[in-house]
């Protein structure tokens, strides 16, 4: 399978565990994302990748429309599904590429995407479509795992990323972001970090791969280095992976 494929399977198989994940549903950086919408003014907004539709359901109270899109036609069933069970008339679902948005140039105020761009395999495109699509002045809020910004961390970061869900293409460096971001043109207003805290067990499970997989992760995490397991924050017990700490990073970017 190529990487869409990959998406399309992974993410139709395990679609509703992502509308009740907590790390999707919940989260700081979730409540710092509507609270900067909540400023903005206009009536047009795009959530790209909407997956379990937790961005498109927080900021369909400030947008006249709210359009949803994702590449998987069953996590677009459960994301209507949980966006109108909480009462939302104004959102639009619709399946499509992040990479070739199927809309016309300038057409939304603002645009989001949030935990996805790791499975994108041409995050250039990605941002160009989003710039193209964003209308002057209009406002990206961008949202992702990002790998550390040494090499070895970081491949260590995107190997173990990949072992645990084939449709992960790579999480970027923080610096690689801000630089894709402005070259494109955009202006970086403003970014984050936070601390994200991976319980192996329910992280594993939510994708459904088979337990010999998940021993060799296992093994592969409990045999790093010491500078490995602290750099992660690696914890173990009998031999096994309790959990481990990656991050993820807000940028908030406005269109020039």
């Amino acid at each position: 399978m190529n990487e869409k494929e990959n998406v399309l399977h992974q993410f139709g198989k395990n679609a509703g565990k992502y509308v009740t994940s907590h790390g999707h549903a919940k989260g700081a950086d979730l409540a710092i994302l509507t609270e900067i919408v909540k400023g903005q003014s206009g009536e047009q907004a795009l959530d790209i990748a909407t997956g379990g539709g937790h961005v498109a359901n927080a900021i369909a109270p400030f947008y006249e429309t709210v359009t949803a899109l994702d590449l998987t036609p069953k996590m677009l069933e459960k994301a209507k599904e949980f966006i109108e069970g909480n009462g939302y008339q104004n959102v639009n679902f619709v399946q499509g590429d992040a990479e070739s948005l199927p809309f016309s140039d300038e057409h939304f105020h603002t645009v989001t995407c949030r935990i996805a761009p790791h499975h994108f395999p041409n995050v250039n495109l990605f941002i160009q479509e989003a710039h193209r699509v964003t209308m002057a002045g209009g406002l990206f809020i961008l949202i992702d795992n990002v790998a550390p910004e040494q090499d070895e961390y970081d491949q260590f970061y995107n190997m173990v990323e990949k072992k645990r869900d084939p449709s992960h293409y790579r999480a970027l460096k923080k610096t690689e972001w801000m630089a894709k971001l402005e070259k494109e043109g955009f202006r970086i207003e403003s970014m984050m970090t936070f601390e994200k805290t991976f319980m192996f067990d329910q992280w594993w499970d939510m994708m459904g791969l088979p337990l010999k997989e998940k021993e060799k992760l296992n093994q592969d995490m409990i045999s790093a280095s010491k500078e490995m397991m602290k750099q992660f924050s690696i914890k173990l017990k009998n031999e096994r992976v309790q959990s481990f700490q990656g991050e993820s990073a807000l940028f908030v970017a406005r269109k020039k």
